[in-house]
């Protein structure tokens, strides 16, 4: 059987034939099919689900004709919009739209419709036609059904001036309903966002300038692969926090809205500020990686994109830039040319590499256990692929996290420099190693300039990425330049509008300008909303005590170092507090149990030259000082300056010697 359309299960082979009318093609067919538990019927235009109707709008419908007809064979898009609106100029995004309803109403376990990114679609459903169908309806129950979807002027009849009277009267009654018909079908689609102009409908495409990625579906069914489905959700972000010209919310301000049943996509845009949502799931099958991504404009519900992206494992780096590159298509965001080089060019990865890496970002990094599985994954990742970056990045990070805690910075910080420089040789545009390369500068090398020359790449290489951000607040606050740190403070807010950091951010600052009024009124506020978050707690206590009220600050600190255990800095303030309160037998406990921890781990020198100035001996304060020195303490260039923890060493020489030595920039 064919006709102007084609054969029904062949290909379209007759591009001159695809722009008929509906009408005619359902009249002329009489087939029927099933695939999986669904039952379709052309002429009679219905969708059927056992004995249910599945309801979907005409051109959904028309949609799905056109594929189930050409079922295992690719329909290009061009094919697809010509054939669909054949009187009328559409933008790609209203066949996005149609293949989203089709998803939603088909499901997606199994897919039926596949993506082919850049091409078009195929129907991969098991399809069967069925030898005969039902007569078609007449004519006139036709012409009703059509009439969403005919274009305006094949609607109103054309009378001539030698008809009857009669007739032409009739005739003027029908086109009075027609018109009618014709002006609430306009105001449907203009609500939809659709403008009308003549005979031809163009969609009327909003403005796109932020955008939040909610965390995607795992649709495996395996707990187990939650680490696969959150580092793609993250690893999307990133590709996405490249592009300057679009706001990308956090990853942490996702997160809360995981598995997220109740609230609609319009609501969440509404709670986070964006003016598009985008959701989807992804499903690993062996080497095999498919993501469903669809996007919303939040304000009016309208559906943007719906696709489907495939591949194999190895190019999965290829399949996040390809998911990126269809989002800044769609939302019409301006890129460099490096995004877009960027964007078209991306390295294979070795499988076992990158769910190794995938591991490693699942875990809890403030934990130290944690942190040592991490590290292991990493090695693993680097071993099975000796050329993936990031994985070089991610480890520079994770060494310098230990620095900053559980390990000496001798031991830690040569290490992550080493895998910084492996990254940027593998891919100098890096943003992550840029950022980590200027934390080490600072806090280890005391490199001021190259600290500030690579804080300011990675902002331009990622822009988007509160790290970096909140990375930038640290380092400014630190060396007093509080202007720059409540810029970069303003930019977090945006980009992370749910998470406590960017009042932690304003805390942070206040830490830095002494400012302990503002510290007591932000971390009062924090602790209301989060009373489990450790360093509204602590940063309160400091608060407390800078402004004079320490036996206040003590319950605070006690909290900090509750909930951070094994945390030096939160053990010390509660330490320097005891001592200062006549409560010293409890702080000598803590300098006591410190020296036993040193026999076996690391404890910062620093941290506890803190307690010594807070008991009142300044020599031992001063020897711990100066082992920090020796060791290049991160701690150092962070804390000396503001601490009030150190304000009874201030007026020693010693104390001017070592800040001349540190040579901090002014």
């Amino acid at each position: 059987m064919s006709d102007e359309i084609g054969r029904p299960r062949g290909l379209i082979n007759n591009r001159n034939s695809l722009c008929v009318a509906k009408d005619k093609i359902d009249r002329d067919r009489r087939e029927l099919y099933e695939f999986g538990p669904f039952r379709l019927e052309p002429v009679e235009r219905k969708l059927l689900r056992g004995n249910e109707i599945v309801v979907l709008t005409p051109k959904a419908f028309d949609t799905l004709v056109l594929l189930v007809r050409n079922s295992g064979h690719l329909l290009e898009k061009d094919e697809l919009i010509r054939m669909l609106w054949p009187d009328s100029f559409v933008e790609e995004g209203n066949l996005s739209n149609n293949i989203f309803v089709l998803r939603k109403a088909l499901g997606e376990d199994p897919p039926y419709i596949e993506t082919v990114p850049k091409r078009g679609y195929r129907f991969v459903g098991a399809v069967r036609q069925l030898p005969s169908a039902e007569k078609a309806l007449g004519e006139q129950h036709e012409f009703a059904s059509d009439a969403l979807t005919t274009p305006a002027q094949t609607l109103l009849p054309q009378t001539t001036p030698t008809a009857e009277p009669g007739v032409v009267a009739g005739n003027r009654k029908r086109t009075t309903v027609l018109v009618l018909t014709f002006a609430m079908v306009a105001a449907l689609l203009s609500s939809l966002g659709w403008k009308i102009v003549g005979d031809r409908s163009v969609s009327s495409a909003p403005h796109i300038r932020s955008l939040a990625v909610l965390p995607l579906a795992n649709l495996s069914g395996d707990p187990e692969q939650e680490y696969f489905a959150d580092g793609m959700t993250e690893e999307l972000i990133t590709e996405l926090s490249r592009i300057g010209s679009l706001k990308v919310i956090s990853r942490t301000s996702v997160t809360q809205y995981k598995g997220e049943k109740k609230k609609s996509l319009p609501q969440i845009g509404r709670e986070l500020n964006v003016d598009a949502v985008m959701e989807g799931s992804v499903l690993r099958s062996g080497n095999r990686v498919r993501i469903v991504a669809h996007m919303i404009y939040a304000p009016t519900d309208q559906n943007l994109m719906a696709e489907t992206y495939e591949s194999d494992i190895g190019d999965v780096l290829k399949l996040q830039r390809e998911v990126a590159e269809s989002i800044t298509q769609q939302v019409r965001v301006k890129l460099t040319p490096e995004q877009q080089a960027r964007l078209h060019q991306a390295p294979e990865v070795n499988p076992d590499a990158y769910q190794a890496y995938l591991r490693a970002t699942y875990l809890d990094w403030s934990q130290h256990k944690e942190i040592e599985r991490a590290q292991r994954y990493l090695e693993k990742a680097i071993e099975k692929d000796p050329s993936f970056a990031e994985a070089y990045a991610m480890l520079a990070a994770l060494q310098s996290a230990l620095g900053d805690r559980w390990q000496s910075p001798r031991e830690a910080f040569p290490p992550a420099k080493q895998a910084i420089h492996k990254a940027l040789e593998l891919d100098e545009k890096n943003c992550h190693a840029h950022m980590e390369l200027a934390r080490i500068s600072w806090r280890y090398d005391w490199d001021w300039q190259t600290a500030d020359r690579e804080f300011l790449y990675a902002l331009k290489l990622c822009p988007n990425a509160t790290e970096v951000h909140y990375s930038y607040v640290l380092y400014t606050a630190s060396n007093g330049r509080s202007a720059e740190a409540l810029a970069e403070m303003a930019r977090i807010r945006e980009l992370d509008p749910i998470r406590s950091e960017p009042l932690a951010s304003k805390s942070v600052i206040n830490y830095h300008l002494r400012n302990y009024k503002a510290l007591i009124e932000i971390d009062r506020a924090l602790v209301e909303r989060n009373a489990n978050f450790p360093l509204a707690h602590l940063w309160l206590g400091v608060g407390y005590e800078g402004s004079g009220q320490t036996r206040e600050a003590i319950p605070e600190y006690q909290k900090a170092t509750e909930l951070r255990q094994g945390d030096s800095d939160a053990t010390a303030a509660l330490a320097h507090a005891y001592a200062t309160t006549g409560r010293k037998v409890e702080a000598l406990k803590i300098l006591l149990a410190w020296q036993r921890q040193s026999e076996t781990s690391y404890v910062s020198p620093y941290m506890i030259a803190t307690v010594y100035a807070g008991l009142g001996d300044k020599d031992k304060a001063f020897e711990f000082l100066e082992k920090a020195y020796q060791e290049r303490s991160p701690d150092l260039p962070y804390f000396l300056r503001a601490d009030l923890r150190m304000d009874s060493l201030r007026s020693d020489p010693r104390f001017q010697d070592l800040v001349h030595r540190m040579n901090f920039p002014q």
